[in-house]
């Protein structure tokens, strides 16, 4: 995950470099819980299926994450704690299986 590295660095990240970093940690969340039953979704630059339960084919799954990439990179190197972002309503999250908090930060 050399992108959410970099983009930890300390100054003002481009756009690429941001979603290169949300790319790579979604994907590294969805290889170390995968499955299909929460959507995690980080507009505009990706989302992805993981955590085992039912599988989510069509239309609204039935649990959804959803924030902004800032946040997200946040969450994901444990600068924000998901209670905390929760609390601040800056993450939604909905459904069965979508507290994130054991997931959280990425190792």
């Amino acid at each position: 995950m050399a992108s959410l590295s970099d983009w930890n660095a300390g100054r003002e990240p481009d756009r690429a470099l941001v979603g290169a970093a949300v790319r790579d940690s979604l994907a590294a969340l969805a290889e170390a819980a995968p499955g299909h039953s929460v959507e995690i979704r980080i507009p505009p630059y990706g989302a992805v299926q993981a955590i085992a339960g039912i599988r989510h084919r069509r239309g609204t799954p039935p649990a959804v994450v959803e924030t902004d990439a800032r946040t997200w990179l946040a969450l994901a190197l444990g600068e924000l704690a998901w209670t905390d972002g929760l609390a601040a309503g800056v993450v939604r999250a909905s459904g069965e299986r979508s507290d994130l908090a054991d997931r959280l930060p990425l190792r």
